[in-house]
């Protein structure tokens, strides 16, 4: 029976959340890969992703 006190309690601590600085946030994108340690599964995956990536580059043009 929170609402009694004048309170709402499913707002009262978005004030005290922490912003994250841009120059820390990322973007999802893994930049750290070694060719020759690569295995059969990291160069399929590079190449569906090569792919799906030309795809996506089609669709926009069009």
């Amino acid at each position: 029976m929170g609402r009694s006190r004048g309170g709402r309690t499913r707002d009262k601590n978005k004030g005290s959340l922490p912003q994250v600085p841009k120059n820390m946030k990322s973007d999802g994108i893994d930049v750290e890969f070694s060719q020759e340690l690569a295995d059969h599964a990291d160069l399929e995956a590079q190449a569906r992703s090569n792919a799906a990536n030309q795809r996506a580059k089609n669709r926009k043009n069009k």
